[in-house]
């Protein structure tokens, strides 16, 4: 079997499963939708049961520094250190702060980019939550302009 074939048979268990509603709450359920809705960052650390977090130049964020459509904003978050649990990427004058969060474990390299929205000029920043229970953040400005001619 190929790894193809295989991917899309899990794909179509896994629909099927959710479909009869066999998987279990847990494998539906979102993250917290406190999380989504916090405006702040304390209010994020808040839903997620995390503590204040602290600049850190370990923590890497990749997005352009002028984009040229708000629409489709790629941007990174990455880092070399052990012991991530979760890496969040955030937009902070986004409705919502918190854009996406991904669950890391030991085998899987904490590197991760995504496609988000922004309406306007903003901070992007990543944090990461340790599994020691510190939480390191980097953030990096990224103006949107219309047609990528401003600033």
């Amino acid at each position: 079997m190929t790894r193809r074939t295989a991917l899309a048979r899990s794909a179509q268990v896994a629909l099927m499963l959710g479909g009869l509603g066999l998987l279990p709450q847990a494998a539906r359920a979102a993250y917290s939708t406190a999380a989504f809705e916090a405006k702040t960052m304390a209010d994020l650390m808040k839903a997620l049961g995390a503590g204040a977090p602290a600049e850190s130049k370990d923590i890497t964020v990749t997005a352009p520094d002028i984009a040229e459509n708000g629409a489709v904003v790629p941007v990174g978050a990455s880092t070399s250190l052990a012991g991530v649990r979760r890496l969040l990427i955030l937009v902070e004058k986004n409705p919502s702060l918190l854009s996406a969060a991904f669950d890391v474990s030991d085998s899987v390299e904490p590197s991760f980019t995504t496609r988000v929205k922004m309406g306007q000029s903003s901070n992007v920043i990543a944090v990461a939550l340790m599994a020691d229970g510190k939480v390191l953040y980097a953030q990096k400005e990224v103006k949107v302009t219309l047609g990528g001619c401003g600033g």
